[in-house]
């Protein structure tokens, strides 16, 4: 015997219903939305903040570790609104002999001659290890900051090395006699390394301006390693080695106070913007004068 059964009725989604849970869903979406934006956006300007404060502060520690072991008197802030500074790095110094031993009826040592052209003296302390192309200044007390740069008889008191040495003797320096004033009872001088020479930390691009991103469209530019220069040249015509230390910049300056004739005072403010967020720091740099 055959028995009949209906067949089964499937159910599903109207066009209606489907188009109501679309729509209830947008609604709801949007109110998360709404509620989750302002948390997102405090977290991206957060980390970009951050970002920028360890780029910023990256790059004033570095000028600060080279800087602070600038050549007493070496430190040349200049440009328009002092937007770049120029120093000597040291690698190492001593004593120079300033009088002979006597042994005897004779005199024994190389002394440093400041009445004539010297090339050469003895060292009074541990041996000093000398490359070619470094300088050597001695009795740097001038305020202007420009003798550390000058080789001239007159007013300068930088030599170069021509030929690495190593020992207790400074041999072969620019036999070019040193002026009076460099003369000084502490008899020290300072080693200049070859591989940097001069430095200038420089602020360069468009300052005071943001890209369409809101981006600062300038950058903090370290330049070295192209020699001495006994009258300052601005960042653009230096040469040498160059490399950014910080962009992003919008603002950037530096000012130097030498009122206290021992300790030099070096500010640098230096703003980044990324995004529109900004970081702004200012650093001090104390600076050892003393020859």
């Amino acid at each position: 015997m055959r028995t009949s059964t209906s067949p089964k009725i499937l159910k599903g989604f109207s066009l209606v219903e489907l188009i109501m849970v679309i729509v209830i869903t947008g609604i709801l979406g949007s109110m998360v939305a709404v509620f989750l934006k302002a948390p997102i956006q405090q977290y991206m300007d957060v980390s970009r903040r951050a970002e920028l404060t360890d780029v910023a502060d990256t790059a004033l520690y570095r000028m600060a570790s080279e800087i602070s072991t600038a050549v007493p008197n070496s430190i040349r802030p200049q440009g328009s609104g002092l937007t770049y500074v120029e120093f000597l790095p040291t690698k190492n110094g001593g004593r120079y002999r300033a009088s002979a031993d006597l042994s005897g009826a004779s005199a024994v040592g190389d002394i440093l001659d400041f009445t004539a052209n010297d090339g050469s003296f003895d060292l009074l302390g541990p041996s000093v290890d000398l490359a070619q192309g470094d300088g050597i200044v001695v009795g740097s007390v001038q305020s202007d900051g420009n003798p550390p740069y000058d080789q001239s008889a007159a007013s300068g008191v930088l030599r170069t090395v021509p030929v690495a040495a190593a020992g207790t003797t400074v041999a072969n320096i620019t036999a070019t006699r040193f002026p009076a004033f460099a003369q000084l009872p502490s008899q020290r001088f300072d080693v200049v390394p070859a591989t940097q020479q001069a430095v200038t930390y420089a602020c360069e691009g468009a300052l005071g301006a943001l890209d369409a991103n809101q981006n600062g469209q300038a950058q903090l530019v370290k330049h070295w390693a192209y020699g001495f220069n006994a009258v300052q040249v601005a960042p653009a015509g230096l040469g040498g080695t160059s490399a950014i230390l910080a962009d992003n910049v919008s603002a950037c300056s530096f000012d130097y106070d030498v009122s206290n004739q021992r300790l030099g005072l070096l500010g640098i403010r230096l703003t980044l913007t990324s995004g529109g967020e900004s970081v702004s720091l200012y650093h001090e740099i104390h600076v050892n004068n003393i020859p």
